[in-house]
Parts: structure tokens; C-alpha cells; sequence
């Protein structure tokens, strides 16, 4: 069996090692004589799975005490009405013990992409779901509306966040990383201490190390540097969780607190994923920790980063102070060069390297477990396309 080259941005590629424990144990993992997959979620075995997992989260996150871990499912896309539901819930349950009950919440979205888009505009969809106070989003900065396109993140001054000293905030959103437009912060916001920070990490879960304590909720998707499609890592600081009857009514499995207070296990969770998660988290700790992760992540963005903006074909519609080390994305100075382009990468098996079908072009996904040796071949194709192709 050949060895396949995959740039896919997701489901993506899962550390060969891995997969080969996996395979190994598929059969019968721990002593049990049972697949992972047949295990009651209650059962000692896979309890001992679920509490290593989130140790060794803890571990290479540094997650501090007064923080949960929830397993929940739906991908990030159903956490856009999680955040929402349970922090808007959170600021009435504040307002009302203060006496402030039907003045306006305001939720800050910063829109960068793709992403950052979908979830503001689910906040938008959901405000007529809270009663008691009315809600407003506010686009605290939407970088396609002031420029036209995504590509670039304005420094901070010229953004316009709400300011929580005549305004109740009940948080503010961004996406660290644009899996579609691969366009990446390079730092944390400053936000004002008594708002919640709330970050999307899907597409560079663990990709390099992130100061937990700055945020109000992190949350993510496995299946881009974690683990398979499946669950949904959501990291919660506790005092953002109320009782379900508070606020918003909203799902019973979309309620923060119902998941920590049932260990992620209210119903069955995705008992195959986490077990994934759990091995990928071990293979990470093997490689280093997510310090070691990082420097070969940036070497690997770097090399290739490089050859693009040197090239005579190929250019990056990212802005360089804000290049997504995970999404390198990039176009030829023609659709039919990038078909030509793409047809002859899938003959030399590197697969997947077709752009978002929103944006076209071409995206090459370099996550944790691609090696740097795949980075290179892909480097050593774009040269020698570029020679066969000057005019």
C-alpha cells in the first residue's frame, strides 16, 4: 500500500502511530477482549480512558483548576449556539443579582473569515431566544465589509469593542485560526478582564502553546490536529456555567453545565473519539509538547511560505503579519494553471490540495501529524511546476 500524501484540512491526518495503536488495540484494548467501541461509556475501563484524556489535556494545555473539560458533540459549528446560549445565560444571571434585569446585553464577534462569520451570524439568529433582556451583536471588527475581502487583521486599535464600563458585555468571540482563508492571530486580544474571551481553535487545536487563563471558554473540532470527526473539546472556566433554568432556553446538550456536571456523559459520548483524542494527546507528548510542536510547525509554514513568495506563479492573498501556519493557502496566476497544478500533485499522491469550495485555489494543510518530509516533497513539486511553467 502506498503512503498518501494528505494536505485535507479536515477530517485530516491522524499521526501514523496512532492509527497503528489504534489498529493494535482495536480488538481489545486494555485487557478488556472488547473493542473500545463495544464498552459501556459507564464502564470502569473507559472511565480510566476519559480521565487520562483529560489529564493529559490538562497537562500539555496547562489548564488551570478552576476550569472544565467537556467532550460534547455537534463540531464547532453547534458550539456558535453553545457560546451564545450559555454566556448571554451567564450575564443575566449577574445583572439579575444586581438589580439589572431587562437592560441590553452586547456580544462582541471579531469576523476574520469564514468562521468568524458563521458564528456571529448564528448569534444574530438566536437573540429572539432570550427573554428578560434584549441581546445585540455587535461586529466589533469585520474585515470583508471594511476591505472587501479576508486576507488581513487589522491591529486592535481600530477595532471597535464595546466598552464594558457603559455597556453589559457578555463576551467577545474571534477564531484563532480560519481554516478557509488561512488566516491566523498571531496573538491574543486584549479584552477588558471582566468580559469573557471566547476562542475557536479548531483548525490549530494544540498547535502551539495558548495561555488558557486569558479565556473565558476554548473550544474546538478534533478532526483537523486531534483526533477523527466526532467531538467537540470545549474548555470552560466555571464560573461561566449556570443552572439550565437560567436565561436562554436552550438544548439540554447544548447547556455547559449539564455536561460538566455529568463528566461529558449526560448520554453516550463519542466514546471512539475520545479514545483517538486520548492516544493523539499521548503521541504529543512524545514529540515534545506543543513548544517542540510549534517550532516544527513554524519551520514547516516558513519553508513553504517562502517558496511562494518568491515564485513567479504563485501568490499568497494573506496578509504576511497574519499567515495561518496550518492553512497555507495560495493561488496560480490562472484556474487552469491550478488545475493543471492539482492534477499533477494527485499523480505524485499528494491529495487534498484543493482550496475551500467558497474561495477556490489551493490550500495545503500542514498539521501536527504531517511530517516535514511531506512539507518538502510538496515544495520540491511547486519548483519543479514553476520551471516547467515560466514564461
Amino acid at each position: 500500500m502506498s503512503y498518501a500524501l494528505n494536505f485535507g484540512a479536515g477530517p485530516a491526518k491522524i499521526p501514523q502511530p496512532v492509527l497503528l495503536k489504534a489498529q493494535q488495540e482495536f480488538l481489545n484494548v486494555h485487557g478488556t477482549g472488547m473493542s473500545v467501541m463495544e464498552l459501556s461509556h459507564r464502564s470502569k475501563p473507559f472511565g480510566a480512558i476519559l480521565k487520562k484524556t483529560k489529564d493529559d489535556l490538562t497537562q500539555l494545555m496547562g489548564i488551570p483548576d478552576n476550569y472544565s473539560i467537556l467532550f460534547m458533540q455537534g463540531g464547532a459549528t453547534t458550539e456558535f449556539a453553545s457560546v451564545f446560549y450559555n454566556l448571554v445565560a451567564a450575564k443575566q444571571k449577574e445583572l439579575k443579582e444586581q438589580g439589572k434585569e431587562g437592560e441590553e446585553i452586547v456580544v462582541d464577534y471579531i469576523v476574520t473569515g469564514a468562521w468568524s462569520s458563521k458564528a456571529a451570524q448564528e448569534a444574530e439568529r438566536l437573540i429572539p431566544t432570550v427573554v428578560g433582556n434584549p441581546v445585540r451583536v455587535n461586529r466589533a471588527l469585520d474585515v470583508k465589509k471594511a476591505n472587501g475581502k479576508y486576507g488581513s487583521i487589522p491591529p486592535q486599535s481600530e477595532w471597535k469593542l464595546t466598552d464594558p464600563k457603559t455597556h453589559h458585555v457578555a463576551y467577545v468571540y474571534y477564531c484563532d485560526n480560519e481554516t478557509v482563508h488561512g488566516v491566523e492571530f498571531q496573538f491574543i486580544p486584549e479584552v477588558d478582564s471582566s468580559v469573557p474571551l471566547v476562542t475557536d481553535v479548531s483548525s490549530n487545536y494544540l498547535s502551539r502553546p495558548i495561555d488558557v487563563s486569558r479565556f473565558g471558554v476554548v473550544y474546538g473540532g478534533a478532526q483537523k490536529n486531534l483526533g477523527p470527526a466526532g467531538v467537540t473539546i470545549v474548555v470552560v472556566r466555571n464560573d461561566l456555567m449556570v443552572d439550565l433554568s437560567v436565561g436562554p432556553i436552550r438544548p439540554l446538550m447544548l447547556d455547559f453545565k449539564t455536561a460538566a456536571d455529568n463528566d461529558s456523559m449526560y448520554n453516550t459520548p463519542p466514546t471512539f473519539a475520545i479514545y483517538m483524542v486520548g492516544l493523539t494527546l499521548e503521541w504529543i507528548q512524545e514529540q515534545g509538547g506543543l513548544e517542540a510542536l510549534d517550532q516544527v510547525n513554524s519551520r514547516k509554514a516558513e519553508k513553504l511560505y517562502k517558496i511562494i513568495d518568491e515564485s513567479k506563479i504563485y501568490t499568497s492573498p494573506v496578509e504576511p503579519n497574519c499567515r495561518s501556519l496550518m492553512n497555507v493557502v495560495f493561488r496560480c496566476t490562472s484556474e487552469d494553471l491550478e488545475k493543471e497544478f492539482l492534477k499533477g500533485a494527485e499523480a505524485l499522491n499528494m491529495h487534498q490540495l484543493k482550496g475551500h469550495r467558497s474561495v477556490g485555489g489551493i490550500r495545503a494543510s500542514i498539521y501536527n501529524a504531517l511530517p516535514e518530509e511531506d512539507v518538502d516533497t510538496l515544495i520540491n513539486y511547486m519548483i519543479e511546476f514553476e520551471k516547467k511553467h515560466q514564461s
